[in-house]
């Protein structure tokens, strides 16, 4: 039995910056709470395909679940850990969020 669809955004990394990106109609914006959640499987699937095809601005496009209960939330700690940045030392999002 497949499982049923749950609410998802779509991700990837820019091409250019490295940096996670989430799809926002037509735009890549770099901050999950900002992303489109799509609640329709076949939807989703339309917009995955549409999404890949922009190979020029971003690689790795899939699909993650979120929790909506309380705006946009991952439910895998893995997504969580990729949303904050490199983890190496503070540069990107890192900066960002310590400023």
């Amino acid at each position: 039995m497949a499982k049923a669809f749950k609410p998802s955004v779509i991700t990837a990394n820019d091409l250019l910056k490295g940096d996670v990106v989430y799809l926002r109609g037509e735009t890549w914006v770099r901050d999950l709470a900002q992303a489109e959640v799509l609640s329709d499987e076949a939807d989703a699937d339309i917009r995955l395909l549409e999404a890949s095809a922009q190979a020029a601005e971003v690689v790795g496009v899939y699909l993650i679940p979120v929790d909506t209960a309380q705006g946009i939330r991952t439910t895998h700690f893995r997504e969580a850990f990729r949303a904050t940045g490199p983890s190496n030392y503070a540069h990107g999002k890192q900066v960002e969020i310590n400023v």
